[in-house]
C-alpha cells in the first residue's frame, strides 16, 4: 500500500492511530529516498549485550543458577574462609 502524506511544519506525518507508540526507524537511502520501518530497537548502550559472546555467557550463568539454587550462607564460617582466621566469641560486658 502507498500513501501520500504532507509534512507539517515540524517536518512530521502522521502514519495513523494503529502506529501510535511505536518505535520506528527511518532510514534515508539517499536524499529524497526514505524507508519507515516499524520494530524494537535496542539503545546504542545496551548493544554489547546481544552479541553472540555474551549471549553465550549469560546462557552459561543461567544454567549454572538453575542448578545451584540460593542458600543460606553462615557469616562466621564464610568470615573465617575470607579472613583465614577463626572467629572469636563476642565477650559480654559483664564478664569484663
Amino acid at each position: 500500500m502507498a500513501a501520500v502524506k504532507v509534512l507539517g511544519g515540524k517536518g512530521q506525518i502522521t502514519l495513523g492511530k494503529q502506529y501510535a507508540g511505536r518505535q520506528v526507524m527511518v532510514e534515508e537511502l539517499e536524499p529524497g529516498v526514505g524507508i519507515v520501518k516499524l520494530g524494537q530497537f535496542i539503545p546504542d548502550n545496551e548493544r554489547w549485550i546481544h552479541t553472540p559472546e555474551v549471549q553465550a555467557q549469560l546462557d552459561e550463568a543461567f544454567t549454572w543458577a538453575a542448578r545451584n539454587p540460593p542458600q543460606e550462607t553462615d557469616l562466621k564460617e564464610l568470615k573465617e574462609r575470607l579472613f583465614h582466621e577463626p572467629t572469636v566469641p563476642a565477650r559480654s560486658a559483664r564478664s569484663q
